[in-house]
């Protein structure tokens, strides 16, 4: 097939796009490098089968394609709060525009939507049918709404206009080409440790969080994209699950050197709780993570030394 991936240079889009030309398909990669980054699809740029487009998804933009998978938006704190206006309109015209070219060409289209829906859940662990808890005026509002906007719309073209679409809700992923400064947990103890500084821990560390390997997402992506049963919205994410000091505490044991575990306040709207219900998955595309937490940890920090200078 000839596969279009939107937001194809960042962190999970350039492993999607491995993963596609692995399995034969012709890929074109379409990213504006706002987190997104050269250097995680260099590799890619002499395949035959590879097409690399710059372009911001908030402008229209057309091309002859089987599928679609829409991965363009920032996706951590400080990178989606730097320009939130910006964020809400990748979400809610980037949608609009892959949905629109899904209904030209008749194309499967996936979102890549977020357990940030969730909000600060009052249910635990959440399943695909809660509604959420979401602040719709705060700082994260910006990424928490625009997904859901983003939902909204795409069930909305599959009502009236018969788009073919699907939907997964992702849960905190990680794993190599992670940006080293993107704030996101997991790289924030990584690099803090690989420096020698104090690990910086929110609260009392204990909310808790899901972490699954990238690799064990993009196969969920490629399973789900692959069946013909449901639409979604469907939740992958490693159900099991670790508060912060439990990641740190393993963060400090596999890097090794003296940092130090501090404290500092939490975060406006931060959630106490994120774990994933997967049993949609389980049931109907036959999927589990595979990768445990210390052994995807200890590929995520080898990638990391490399990338510290």
């Amino acid at each position: 097939m000839r596969i279009l991936v939107t937001g194809g240079a960042g962190f999970l889009g350039s492993h999607l796009c491995d993963r596609l030309l692995k399995d034969g398909n012709e890929v074109v990669c379409m990213d504006n490098y706002f987190t997104g980054r050269k250097q995680n699809i260099k590799h890619l740029l002499t395949h035959p089968d590879f097409e690399f487009v710059r372009h911001d998804v908030i402008d229209p933009f057309k091309f002859e394609v089987d599928q679609i998978y829409n991965l363009a938006c920032p996706a951590s704190p400080p990178h989606y709060q730097y320009n939130p206006i910006k964020t809400v309109k990748t979400s809610v015209m980037g949608a609009i525009n892959c949905l629109g070219l899904a209904k030209r060409v008749r194309a499967r289209v996936f979102q890549a939507s977020t357990s940030e829906v969730y909000g600060d859940p009052k249910v635990h662990p959440q399943p695909e049918s809660y509604w959420g808890n979401v602040n719709p005026i705060g700082k994260r509002s910006c990424y928490d709404e625009g997904k859901r906007c983003a939902e909204t719309l795409f069930f909305d073209y599959h009502r009236e206009n018969k788009v073919d679409i699907r939907v997964v809700r992702i849960f905190n992923t990680y794993g190599p080409r992670m940006h080293e400064d993107d704030g996101r947990v997991v790289s924030n103890f990584i690099i803090q440790a690989l420096r020698g500084q104090n690990i910086t821990v929110y609260g009392k560390g204990s909310q808790t969080r899901s972490f699954c390997y990238v690799n064990d997402l993009i196969d969920g992506f490629v399973k789900f994209m692959g069946q013909e049963k449901i639409i979604g919205p469907m939740n992958l994410g490693n159900p099991g699950e670790f508060t912060m000091l439990e990641l740190a505490e393993m963060t400090l044991k596999l890097v090794g050197g003296k940092s130090k575990i501090v404290f500092k306040p939490l975060p406006a709207d931060d959630p106490k709780q994120r774990r994933p219900d997967v049993s949609l998955a389980k049931k109907t595309i036959k999927w589990k993570p595979e990768v445990q937490l210390e052994e995807g940890l200890g590929r995520t920090i080898e990638y990391f030394r490399g990338q510290i200078k």
